[in-house]
């Protein structure tokens, strides 16, 4: 189906997706409160950057701890802004008789999406404040594997049941 036949549908959002947005927002709200409450007692220099195997490989300013919560910020709205427009995703199979459940799947999977990255967005800058104190050396050799399936487990999930709709 063309993008231009495409109907636009407004599909409620499902109590998952609601509950899944306000229990990030709640977190993203935390941290920066916890961000703010520690400011003043953070070293000059905090870990920026991490390599492959989660060691500290640059190390910055403190005001760059606040890149990571800007950036999930900004995606966090624009992602709930696409979550709006599901007639534009791209989709394997598009029917007429298919068409509201590839929308509330490919949106569901953005939601997902969404908030994975932003509470990984989270977790990397609670982390460099925990290595700026000096309470932990790294973000650990895990999280790179981690990240990796955390983000395409949930695109391979949505995408071999957007397949079987």
């Amino acid at each position: 189906m063309e993008l231009k036949e495409r109907p636009r549908l407004k599909i409620p959002k499902t109590r998952f997706e609601i509950l899944f947005d306000c229990i990030t927002i709640v977190i993203f709200g935390l941290s920066v409160v916890y961000l703010i409450s520690v400011w003043a007692m953070l070293p000059t220099e905090v870990p920026a950057h991490y390599n492959a195997t989660g060691e500290v490989d640059r190390w910055g300013s403190k005001w760059e701890l606040i890149i990571m919560p800007m950036i999930a910020f900004v995606m966090w709205i624009s992602m709930t802004i696409l979550e709006k427009y599901p007639h534009v995703y791209n989709y394997p199979k598009l029917t007429k008789e298919n068409v509201q459940a590839q929308y509330k799947n490919a949106r569901l999977m953005l939601n997902v999406l969404k908030n994975i990255i932003v509470l990984l967005f989270i977790y990397i800058s609670w982390n460099d404040i925990q290595v700026a104190f000096g309470d932990s050396e790294s973000i650990g050799i895990w999280f790179v594997p981690f990240f990796f399936i955390v983000i395409f487990g949930p695109m391979i999930f949505f995408f071999v049941r957007s397949l079987r709709l």
